[in-house]
């Protein structure tokens, strides 16, 4: 029995991913060039959708294309060493807890600025005046004031 096949819709129906999303995925190639019809329309495979399921959940997670390119590469040989998956998840864990510091340090600011608003004035506004200079701001990675 020959394996289902899809159009574009019902891959990005089954996928959750849109058909603009599917057509970039080929465009850099994550996704393999599908047959055509003699119509030229594109025709699906289970190895597309299977694919296609991968390239999503691993964009979920946070994963650039650039590393699910690599990660889709040492797909290609089973039995060589996970090692570099790892180092790349690795590599992505270590961001995401930077980002969750980050967002840490935005959320304490937010709530710092919004705590001391007495909803007064625009002139006398808190949210204002620390938005307008960085040196009353909690993070200390800003860029230098012009």
């Amino acid at each position: 029995m020959a394996d289902p096949t899809f159009s574009i819709g019902r891959l990005a129906q089954a996928s959750g991913c849109k058909v603009p999303t599917i057509r970039y995925y080929e465009q850099v190639g994550l996704m393999p060039p599908p047959a055509r019809t003699a119509g030229n329309q594109r025709v699906y495979t289970r190895h597309h959708a299977e694919r296609l399921t991968f390239i999503r959940h691993a964009r979920d997670l946070g994963f650039p294309l650039d590393d699910i390119r690599d990660l889709l590469g040492l797909t290609e040989t089973p039995t060589a060493s996970c090692a570099e998956a790892d180092r790349i998840a690795r590599r992505n864990l270590e961001s995401v807890r930077h980002r969750i510091q980050r967002l840490k340090l935005l959320e304490a600011e937010l709530e710092r600025m919004t705590e001391h608003c007495e909803c007064g004035t625009v002139d006398r506004c808190r949210v204002i005046e620390i938005l307008s200079d960085h040196d009353k701001c909690l993070a200390d990675d800003h860029p230098p004031a012009p």
